[in-house]
């Protein structure tokens, strides 16, 4: 027997039950709402969103009101403002004609035959007999192939509603045989509104800012928030308090966040560190309070090109802050530029996913707020182009200002770093000049520069590399193309001109080839933009039909071979081999510095030993 008087969570005790009580959920009720005045009713719906924003509850409450029915009115209807024969059982989950089924433990075919014979029965009560089938998206293949003649076509009686999180793994065959609705998240401040209702109802004081900790934390999601606001009421003696909720859940304070943002932009690496820790110790999840920075930035970003109310409002997410975070965001977005909120925006989505998957967050969050706090003030491309070309009439200038120390670059930050890096370590010209950076090639023996003064070379080169200081390189050599591709660290080109090219002419700005072997279709296009950018010049490649030299794979496999044949042919091995059963040869690697170490056998010492001159290379002996 049921007690009546059992406790029920609140999200189950508030869910909705008519279209009225769904929140953020408008333009969904509006096109039912059309639909039932003009008679335009579907056969089949896809209610699909993240969980919690009330798929199966929209599912319900929609069987509700295609079978509505209450004295003169017998007809599909939006009000059910007044609860029908039909509505209690219904929403209870018990109508003979309302058939729930919950497609993750029944997935096969067989499930679906059964609704398949079923169908053709009229409903024992209600105007139509509908079909509720949660987490469509589990069901086999075979399932939903069976499930789409009776989709396409099924009887006048007969209404089919899908629920899933998952739309992506529903085939476009089902997709296409219903009336698809996106169920949206509930922004911030729609949900602090309603918490705030319930909490009302329920006669229990909460803070406002608490209520919003419980809105960020739901991310969207109504059952999510009201299944936390139930653990809140729970953990707190009384009132529910942020301290309360940030202990519960694993919080950091939000106020604190915005203090580490702040030691962060200033670049006092010392501070953050500290609070990192503080944070730490409270309780704090390291992950957690990154999350919580990565967020007061794009409120910040935000607050550049949209205001909290008004015109432009930030979709509700206002609400959810208190008066000091909004206030301190403002301050922020005023000193900031785009470009520095940008650049701490990407390192800390990369710190992000480092901290996750270390197995100490603490020390993997500290790393990424040394990388912030160290980046909060370097200068922009632009910039550093800006100071090469100031700085070009000397190689170890850097502007400075009065008194001869190294001007600020950001003029943006909150405050000037702690420890500033010198201009010319950080950015003076000499550090991109191109004499060093040719110097350190030639030492390699590989490449060849040309000098700026090589007018046939300057007229190859790309317009938009005309203005470079850095002479174009010339390689006359299709080996020199190789061990460019090595020198740059670039696998996929080096692989590419390896197996992929026999050569037929090669020279500088010029290189005709035949492509052996599958390749990708873009394979080509990169390899040309990366001559460019690496040479300075344009190129020009051609394909051709004839035959070529060998590939590079195919000349060191022949050499290979040609190695392994004389080690098979040598006695000593050929011994080895004989003496082992089943013994092949799997490498031959040559190493001089391996010969010159051995030291020599005197001939009457040698006991039958092999002999090997230090004098005397490896291909001798193997001869």
């Amino acid at each position: 027997m049921q007690d009546n008087n059992a406790y029920r969570v609140l999200a189950r005790k508030y869910r909705p039950q008519n279209f009225d009580d769904l929140i953020g959920q408008e333009p969904m009720v509006r096109t039912f709402s059309n639909a039932f005045k003009t008679g335009r009713i579907a056969q089949a719906y896809m209610l699909t969103g993240v969980r919690g924003v009330g798929k199966t509850t929209t599912a319900r409450i929609l069987a509700r009101a295609l079978n509505y029915k209450l004295g003169d009115i017998n007809s599909p209807t939006i009000d059910l403002s007044t609860e029908g024969e039909h509505c209690k059982a219904i929403m209870e989950g018990r109508h003979v004609d309302i058939i729930e089924m919950d497609a993750a433990s029944h997935t096969g075919i067989d499930d679906i035959r059964d609704i398949i014979e079923s169908v053709q029965y009229a409903p024992a009560l209600a105007r139509y007999k509908v079909y509720i089938i949660d987490e469509v998206h589990m069901l086999s293949r075979n399932a939903f192939n069976g499930l789409l003649k009776t989709l396409e076509e099924p009887p006048a009686h007969l209404k089919f509603i899908f629920a899933t999180t998952e739309i992506r793994k529903v085939p476009i065959t089902v997709l296409s045989r219903c009336q698809r609705f996106d169920l949206r998240r509930i922004d911030a401040g729609m949900m602090v509104t309603h918490l705030q209702k319930i909490a009302g109802m329920e006669t229990v004081e909460a803070d406002d800012e608490a209520l919003g900790l419980i809105a960020r934390a739901s991310e969207g999601s109504v059952r999510d928030a009201l299944s936390m606001f139930d653990q809140a009421i729970a953990h707190s003696s009384g009132k529910v308090e942020a301290e309360n909720v940030r202990s519960m859940l694993g919080l950091a304070d939000r106020a604190r966040v915005i203090d580490l943002f702040e030691n962060v932009m200033s670049g006092n690496i010392a501070a953050a560190l500290s609070e990192m820790k503080e944070q730490y110790d409270t309780g704090a999840d390291p992950y957690v309070v990154l999350t919580d920075l990565a967020d007061f930035i794009h409120f910040v970003t935000r607050l550049k090109y949209a205001t909290v109310d008004g015109p432009g409002a930030m979709l509700g997410e206002g609400s959810a802050l208190s008066e000091s975070e909004r206030k301190r965001g403002k301050e922020f977005a005023d000193k900031l530029s785009i470009r520095i909120l940008g650049r701490t925006w990407q390192i800390l989505l990369k710190g992000l996913a480092e901290v996750r998957s270390s197995e100490r967050a603490l020390a993997a969050a500290d790393m990424v707020l040394v990388r912030l706090t160290h980046a909060a003030d370097l200068p922009s491309h632009e910039e550093l182009v800006r100071q090469v070309q100031q700085g070009q009439g000397s190689t170890n200038t850097s502007p400075a200002t009065s008194d001869g120390s190294a001007s600020a670059v950001s003029t943006n930050s909150p405050t000037t770093h702690s420890a500033p890096v010198s201009a010319p370590t950080a950015f003076a010209p000499a550090t991109f000049s191109a004499p060093e950076k040719t110097e350190n090639i030639a030492q390699k023996g590989r490449l060849e520069l040309a000098s700026d003064n090589s007018a046939s070379v300057v007229a190859q080169r790309k317009p938009e590399l005309q203005s470079s200081d850095e002479p174009p390189i010339v390689l006359d050599r299709f080996e020199q193309l190789i061990f460019l591709a090595e020198d740059k660290r670039d696998i996929k080109t080096k692989t590419y001109l390896r197996r992929h090219v026999r050569l037929v002419e090669f020279r500088s700005g010029y290189f005709e080839f035949n492509q052996v072997g599958t390749v990708s279709r873009d394979a080509l296009q990169t390899v040309k933009q990366q001559l460019e950018n690496w040479t300075r010049i344009r190129w020009n490649i051609v394909i051709s039909d004839k035959e070529g030299l060998p590939t590079i794979e195919e000349i060191d496999a022949a050499e290979k071979d040609n190695q392994m044949e004389k080690a098979r042919s040598h006695p000593a091995v050929a011994a080895l081999m004989k003496a082992f059963d089943g013994a092949r040869i799997v490498d031959v690697r040559i190493k001089e510095a391996v010969v010159e170490a051995l030291p020599p056998v005197p001939e009457d010492e040698s006991d039958g030993a092999i002999g090997i001159d230090p004098d005397q290379g490896l291909d001798d002996f193997f001869k």
